[in-house]
């Protein structure tokens, strides 16, 4: 990038002030800099500096004080922060409070730099990034105040190099998020690498994020690369984060500081550019309070967090999702459904939907392949679904387990037999499941510890349901 805006450097150590000056000017910018808060505020008021690289460690003043009141007088600025490893904390806090990017040291030139760019491409002084693109069916659709929001965080966050922690329930589009911050940002040519963590079983995980090399263990015939090397230049989205375990969160953590993956049963380190997303549907800081999360590998990865509205929050929205699928499956399936009637409306805007766009899109695919239109009826709905029509009412069934070894009471019984009444086993299965992941707040983790099986049994069985 040729000269153009101003960037400010506020780095009180004068060796690493002349190195990061060199580096920029190197790449053509123009640098001002300052050694303390009460220099770099002075040049911040005559300069007009687009960009701030601000030390958190000044010598004269903290530098998140100094920071909100650079925000306090122009909000529109772009501010970079820098800390070390010990202050990570105080970088997740100047990012809620309105930093734009943070570099934690030692980082290297290409990551020095990258930060510069996407803050100038913000700030208008480099060319924009396109906008949110329109939605289709399996990418965000909807105009509820809730998502509008959400479109607006996406766009800003995604020019960022900052780590995002997506949450929300499942089925809420968490990683549709992830995959519209890579296709928003400069990143968006590189590879996007998504992993779940509930989804692998934990001895083959450490594996699958950083990979192998040939004879680290039974059956490494030949070196394999991981999910960190393969995002390399783009992005890596770990899914389930919550789940990973224990033993593994050190090392991604180590990653997280270092930028360098040493696969398993390898000696040396090899350095990545990877800008990681993650996206849970628990409550990560009750995880970190049960001792299932690490607090440090918490604070490094909740920097810019971004929480998915449930479907039930969002109005209208539900409508338009239910119907450009019910057209786009119709067309699949050769119906002739075009809307659904009032009533299967004012139902579906009732509902709770504890399994989200996930359930809606499960209830039109059921409608559809045994069902013609060109309208949607109540009399055409799921049965546990249009039994909820006298009001709000989840809809998946509850299904109430008993102890093992205990006899169930005669009116558990009695509502058990109604509900698998006339259903095949298969059909049973699907309902217990999904009673079970609704009765755990969407988590497919927990639901399958509650039934006994693992979580990749549940995947496989959803995956098998949402196939025609």
């Amino acid at each position: 990038m040729t000269a153009a805006a101003p960037l400010l450097l506020i780095e009180d150590t004068p060796s690493l002030q002349l190195v990061y000056r060199s580096v920029l000017e190197t790449a053509g910018h123009r640098v001002t800099t300052a050694g303390n808060a009460a220099e770099g505020l002075a040049h911040w008021r005559t300069g007009a500096p687009e960009v701030v690289l601000l030390d958190l460690m000044l010598p004269d003043r903290d530098g998140l004080s100094l920071m909100r009141e650079m925000l306090g007088e122009r909000p529109g600025a772009r501010v970079v922060v820098i800390t070390s490893n010990g202050s990570i904390n105080k970088a997740v806090e100047a990012m809620r409070a309105g930093a734009h990017d943070f570099l934690v040291k030692p980082f290297d030139e290409r990551r020095f730099l990258g930060a510069v760019e996407n803050a100038l491409r913000a700030s208008g002084t480099a060319p924009a990034a396109p906008e949110l693109p329109k939605a289709a069916p399996g990418a965000f659709l909807g105009s509820s105040p809730p998502m509008q929001a959400i479109y607006d965080k996406i766009a800003s966050v995604a020019r960022s190099m900052a780590t995002v922690f997506i949450t929300g329930e499942s089925g809420t589009g968490k990683e549709i998020a992830a995959q519209t911050i890579h296709d928003l940002s400069p990143r968006a040519k590189g590879p996007f690498i998504a992993l779940n963590c509930g989804a692998i079983p934990s001895d083959l995980l450490e594996s699958e994020v950083f990979g192998h090399v040939r004879g680290a263990f039974t059956g490494a015939v030949s070196d394999k690369p991981g999910a960190a090397m393969a995002a390399d230049g783009g992005t890596l989205f770990l899914d389930e984060v919550c789940e990973m375990d224990l033993a593994l969160q050190p090392k991604l953590l180590r990653f997280l500081q270092t930028s360098a993956v040493t696969p398993v049963g390898a000696t040396k380190p090899r350095k990545v550019d990877v800008r990681i997303v993650c996206a849970t549907n628990r409550d990560p800081l009750e995880a970190v309070r049960r001792g299932q999360f690490r607090e440090d590998l918490y604070y490094r990865l909740f920097v810019v967090p971004i929480h998915m509205p449930p479907l039930r929050d969002r109005g209208d929205d539900v409508i338009a999702i239910a119907e450009l699928a019910l057209r786009r499956i119709a067309a699949e399936e050769g119906r002739t459904f075009r809307t659904l009637d009032a009533d299967v409306c004012d139902l579906f805007r009732s509902l709770p939907w504890p399994g989200n766009v996930r359930q809606l899109l499960n209830v039109i695919r059921n409608v559809v392949v045994l069902n013609d239109g060109p309208s949607v009826t109540m009399a055409m709905l799921p049965r546990e679904l249009a039994g909820s029509a006298t009001g709000p009412a989840a809809a998946a069934p509850r299904v109430d387990a008993t102890p093992r070894g205990s006899a169930a009471p005669a009116d558990t019984a009695a509502t058990l037999a109604a509900l698998i009444e006339g259903r095949t086993l298969a059909e049973i299965e699907k309902l217990v499941i999904e009673a079970a992941i609704a009765r755990h707040g969407g988590s497919l983790p927990r639901a399958a510890r509650a039934l006994g099986v693992s979580p990749s049994t549940i995947y496989r069985k959803r995956e098998g349901w949402q196939r025609p």
